[in-house]
């Protein structure tokens, strides 16, 4: 891979890329950008090293949720709480009242569970992409899929019945 490709997958990559970081740091704007940036730093650094084995923007992202991890630590991707964030919504319309509500949810739900959701449903990333992303099996990533969804509909009833 050449400077020029690298700058040309990366400026397409980079929002994406940042929507996800933002989602995994409960919507911490200033976060989100130092892992973004410390993951395009450490991208550029190795770019020489990519070897194509998966697609360019699997791999950015394996780095992105690598820096992830390592800048929240692995004891709390252990331990997060499913309803440490019951407070989050209130809102006058309706539709912001629902996402408001959804994006309550995924940021409650234990991070393996929130990065395959993100990854799958807003980065439009296969069961395939996300296991070399997130180093697990693909059996593991649907398995945390079908964990969150339930996870999301039980979050979601609660929120309801407010």
């Amino acid at each position: 891979m050449t400077r020029e490709q690298f700058i040309a997958e990366i400026s397409i990559l980079q929002e994406p890329l940042r929507r996800f970081l933002l989602g995994m740091c409960h919507g911490d704007v200033f976060t989100a950008d130092d892992i973004a940036q410390e993951t395009l730093l450490k991208a550029y650094l190795h770019y020489g090293t990519f070897q194509g084995r998966s697609s360019f923007s699997t791999w950015l992202f394996r780095i992105g949720y690598n820096c992830f991890c390592n800048h929240i630590g692995k004891k709390i991707l252990d331990t997060e709480s499913i309803t440490e964030k019951e407070n989050l919504i209130p809102s006058e319309n309706e539709y912001d009242k629902d996402c408001s509500a959804l994006y309550a949810a995924i940021d409650g739900l234990p991070a393996s569970e929130k990065a395959t959701v993100l990854l799958f449903y807003m980065e439009d990333y296969s069961t395939k992409e996300i296991s070399e992303i997130l180093g697990m099996p693909s059996v593991t990533v649907r398995s945390h899929l079908h964990r969150a969804r339930r996870h999301l509909k039980k979050i979601l009833e609660q929120y309801d019945e407010r």
